[in-house]
């Protein structure tokens, strides 16, 4: 059986005591690798004043780990400079944002190459090597300069923008360039492959057949792979929050008391869109005053990258929209809108889910965004909430039956909470058994299994993105008959089916051997219409 080596930024040691969220990416790579047996290669998260000259990996049970400390000066170029200052804004279309700086640029690609010589003592020659994420563009590159002939994957977790966006970053046609090293490239949605491609054939010259990318002798396949969520194990801790109400919950929504609660949940990040979704709720509560009093928002909002200018400025800047709009719209026993900047387990963000009538998920731009799928995972099949979700996301191009915004337009997201908020109990069923439908037929284990197979040759490479709506019934719900209308409508409060769920990665059991029949979707469900926004 062939070894499976992931290589990521940041790698999570279960010996160091490092909290990994249930659920979770790094949940599904180590069950991955836990079922094939590998290794996981990555920065350790630290950094020393002599950077890591060799590894030695430390083996739990049949994964192996191997970590690299980083200098300042490297953190402070690759992760911070160029990763997070040049590549994140660009990848979300914020040119405005964007800051190219060479020495920046230099210390990008020293890492890489630093890191391609220390795996490639640790590679067995049938290894397939799984690459992740936008700090490890040019990995692949480097590995094929040192003679690897492996199999190679990409994934790409973040938006991809257009050729001319693209193009904008100086040497943009140089690193581009180093993604024709990879047999497989997985993105988020269609868009973001033909994004790539098109930057391919711009900028590099390559030629495009179909969805296979050829440049000099090496052809490269780019296809979307739409990542989800571990449905089934976000659904018992949506459910079991009913039965075990925690302290963060009844500290956060106790204040509550039977009004309704609007939720979002993002890392302050400036592409989230948090501050322009406060002035959409503060626009809802000017244009319907009649819900004044009756309805807040919760914005759990924990800070992240606070080391780089823009992140601080979006702090502060959040921090005074809400203080301003609660001035302006608050009563002396109500505050419109609460910002709490913190983390919460897994757990908690699910009873958090459970407790909201309208889910508000409206990022600027996001390669997939993971919380619409959290939300729905979570709610009450008899009484389920709305979501409301940004165009912008990848989610929106699994999951019509949202209420899809444009997050620039205050007054249309306004308009949209007003609608999900008055939404008839039956149209929500409705909307939520199609979402729930579509999140369990693409879960983590289809994701997982669905690429590894296509990067392994083994899968059908031209089937990887699943039809909107197709049926995954949860544990213990009821399938649907033939011929009826797609129902896969979870039963949230019955126990869980002996032997418990399955591991994420090991969804119906497949491995890097699965026929090619094993990964072919149903037929395309009928999508609902969308409710139009009143204006």
């Amino acid at each position: 059986m062939m070894r499976l080596v992931v290589v990521s930024n940041r790698v999570t040691m279960p010996e160091r005591g490092e909290k990994v969220a249930a659920g979770g990416l790094a949940v599904a790579l180590r069950s991955a690798l836990e079922q094939h047996g590998g290794l996981w290669f990555g920065w350790s998260g630290a950094t020393s004043a002599e950077p890591s000259s060799r590894v030695e990996p430390v083996r739990l049970g049949k994964v192996s780990y191997a970590v690299v400390d980083l200098s300042e000066a490297e953190r402070q170029s690759y992760y911070l400079g160029f990763s997070n200052r040049a590549l994140w804004p660009l990848m979300h279309y914020r040119l405005g944002l964007t800051e190219f700086n060479r020495s920046d640029y230099a210390g990008y690609l020293a890492v890489n190459r630093r890191f391609a010589r220390l795996l490639l003592p640790l590679l067995k020659p049938d290894d397939v090597i799984w690459i992740h994420d936008y700090h490890l563009i040019p990995l692949a590159a480097e590995l094929r300069r040192r003679g690897v002939t492996n199999r190679i994957g990409y994934f790409h977790h973040i938006p991809w923008p257009s050729a001319e966006v693209f193009g904008a970053l100086p040497f943009s046609a140089t690193l581009i360039s180093t993604m024709t090293a990879y047999d497989l490239v997985g993105m988020q949605t269609q868009v973001d492959a033909d994004n790539l491609i098109g930057g391919l054939v711009a900028l590099r010259g390559a030629r495009r057949e179909g969805d296979r990318v050829r440049a000099g002798p090496r052809s490269t396949v780019v296809q979307a792979f739409p990542i989800g969520i571990d449905v089934e194990a976000f659904r018992k801790l949506a459910a079991a929050s009913v039965r075990a109400v925690t302290q963060p919950i009844r500290a956060t929504t106790g204040p509550l008391g039977g009004r309704k609660l609007v939720i979002g949940v993002d890392r302050l990040d400036y592409s989230k869109g948090i501050v322009q979704r406060l002035e959409a709720f503060g626009q809802f509560l000017r244009s319907h005053p009649e819900h004044r009093g009756n309805v807040g928002l919760l914005q759990i909002a924990p800070p992240s990258r606070s080391d780089v200018p823009e992140y601080a400025e979006l702090d502060r800047q959040s921090d005074e929209v809400a203080g301003r709009l609660n001035a302006a719209l608050g009563e002396f026993d109500w505050t419109p809108i609460r910002v709490v900047k913190k983390a919460y387990s897994r757990s908690a963000l699910a009873g958090f889910y459970r407790r909201a009538q309208v889910g508000l998920v409206t990022p600027m731009r996001d390669g997939m965004n993971l919380v619409a799928k959290e939300y729905v995972a979570a709610q009450n099949p008899e009484d389920p909430g709305v979501l409301v979700l940004s165009r912008f996301a990848g989610a929106a191009h699994q999951l019509g039956e949202a209420l899809i915004v444009n997050p620039y337009d205050t007054h249309e997201v306004a308009e949209a909470i007003r609608t999900a908020l008055a939404m008839p109990k039956s149209e929500r069923v409705r909307r939520f058994e199609r979402l729930y439908a579509t999140i369990a037929s693409s879960d983590i284990g289809w994701w997982t299994s669905r690429y590894l197979a296509a990067l392994s040759g083994a899968g059908a490479a031209e089937s990887a993105v699943p039809p909107p709506g197709t049926p995954k019934p949860a544990s213990g719900a009821r399938k649907p008959a033939v011929r009826q209308s797609v129902r896969s409508r979870p039963a949230a409060e019955k126990p869980a089916a002996k032997g418990g769920a399955k591991p994420a990665g090991a969804a119906s059991g497949a491995g890097f051997g699965k026929k090619r029949s094993d990964f072919r979707q149903p037929a395309r469900a009928k999508p609902l219409p969308n409710a139009p926004s009143p204006r």
